[in-house]
């Protein structure tokens, strides 16, 4: 499906609610798993990368229960135990978050599983999670090319190994896999940091999730990661179902923030704050600097662009807020002097090559760009009509949708690819004009 953009009137007032957060919600369904008793999640994001990783544990052998239209799920924790039986088929799709969580859990379990994903999450970087996991012991099979999906979890020696190498640069999430399992390691678990990159955003997310489940992390300088032996997690504690409530998804949340900076319009995302654990909150940072006025209000923040559209260009390092790298592209054409980006070369490994992405993107449209490993410099310009193409990745689908709220012109190719994490964006856009308030 093609989306034709039709731009904004400018000046307008609106109130947006997104669905919650894709990092806490499959983070809270590996935790509810891991746990002893009943967990039920509320606020739970449903898209094509969730429901994954509900299916997939129900695969597994867990108990999940869904309740789409009230946004719920009850899961039945095994107390830090996997099913186990006849070797099955667990497929993680192109979610990130399942295949590097479930692929974590599964392996330090000590069973058999034959992990199979989309020929998108294939070329995904896998190595330095399944080196990290050989060394602890577990036994794989890969069975087209040897890292990546898919391969054979062939069980898991026990071989008294309780620390671990690991290297982040091509994805935070390693890290974070080893973390949420690693109470599965009867003796505890170490990990040493051996990479360059010092952004963990996603990182302290998982330490603090963890923490509400009851299970402490201690970093040991700025490098080392310990989990204790001995913990467990459990969040129902004397209540018969523990309760844990999804924050909203300030990734997507910054797409509105987005078009209020581009069309001179006030806009509130419901129920976001600054107390935020995600890493995108620091976006709106980005936005005060570039000339929007940010505040915060009893049920949501509120952004409000500039008059006459006096956006401003920005040098911004990004590593640890990378995801919002493409709807600050989206917005630069529109700045008073040149944007760069810097500190985001990861996000060449990530559902497309993004670096690249954006800055072909941005050329076909017009718009002087300069492409470097490790980022971008976009020039300010005359937008010209055209074509979007997106690369079967959701965040260039969003995000370059900013520009077609104040050019006509401006089609989206494969719009639906945004299901992987707000299955109805282009429907909200669509009714921005028609209301004032808008639930996701």
């Amino acid at each position: 499906m093609n989306y034709p953009c039709k731009p904004l009137k400018k000046g307008k007032t609106y109130e947006v609610t997104v669905p919650g957060s894709k990092s806490i919600t499959n983070r809270a369904l590996l935790l509810g798993a891991l746990a002893s008793g009943k967990t039920e999640l509320r606020g739970v994001l449903f898209s094509n990368d969730s429901r994954v990783f509900m299916e997939a544990l129900e695969e597994i052998g867990f108990s999940v229960f869904v309740d789409e239209e009230k946004k719920r799920v009850q899961i039945q924790g095994m107390g830090g135990r996997v099913p186990q039986g006849e070797e099955k088929c667990i497929y993680v799709g192109s979610a990130g978050t399942a295949a590097r969580f479930l692929t974590a859990m599964l392996a330090l379990s000590g069973g058999t599983f034959l992990m199979e994903a989309s020929e998108q999450m294939k070329a995904r970087p896998m190595e330095p999670l399944l080196r990290a996991l050989e060394a602890l012991g577990v036994k794989f099979e890969y069975l087209e090319k040897k890292y990546a999906f898919p391969f054979r979890i062939c069980g898991k020696e026990e071989n008294g190994t309780k620390e671990v190498d690991l290297n982040i640069d091509a994805s935070s999430q390693f890290l974070s896999a080893l973390l949420l399992s690693a109470t599965m390691c009867e003796k505890g678990l170490m990990i040493h940091l051996t990479g360059t990159r010092d952004a963990r955003s996603y990182v302290h997310i998982s330490m603090k999730m963890m923490e509400e489940f009851g299970v402490h992390v201690e970093q040991r300088g700025e490098n080392r990661y310990y989990v204790a032996p001995g913990q467990r997690y459990e969040l129902a504690q004397k209540e018969e179902v523990g309760i844990f409530q999804v924050e909203p998804d300030v990734s997507a949340a910054c797409y509105f923030y987005g078009i209020a900076a581009l069309t001179e319009s006030k806009v509130k995302v419901r129920h976001v704050h600054f107390d935020s654990t995600q890493g995108d909150i620091r976006f709106l940072e980005v936005l005060k600097e570039m000339g929007c006025e940010i505040w915060e209000e009893k049920d949501g923040i509120v952004a409000k662009g500039p008059q006459k559209g006096k956006l401003r260009g920005i040098h911004v390092k990004m590593t640890d807020f990378s995801d919002q790298t493409m709807t600050l592209a989206a917005i630069a054409p529109f700045a008073t002097g040149e944007t760069v980006i810097d500190g985001v070369e990861h996000i060449r490994r990530q559902e497309s090559d993004r670096i690249h992405g954006i800055v072909t993107e941005l050329t076909k449209l017009g718009i002087r760009c300069e492409e470097r490993e490790d980022g971008m410099t976009i020039y300010p310009g005359k937008i010209v009509p055209g074509e979007v193409e997106t690369y079967d990745d959701h965040r260039m689908a969003m995000a370059f949708s900013l520009i077609g709220q104040v050019e006509e012109g401006i089609v989206i190719k494969d719009a639906e690819c945004c299901k992987k994490t707000f299955e109805n964006y282009f429907d909200v856009l669509t009714n921005l004009d028609l209301t004032t308030k808008i639930e996701a």
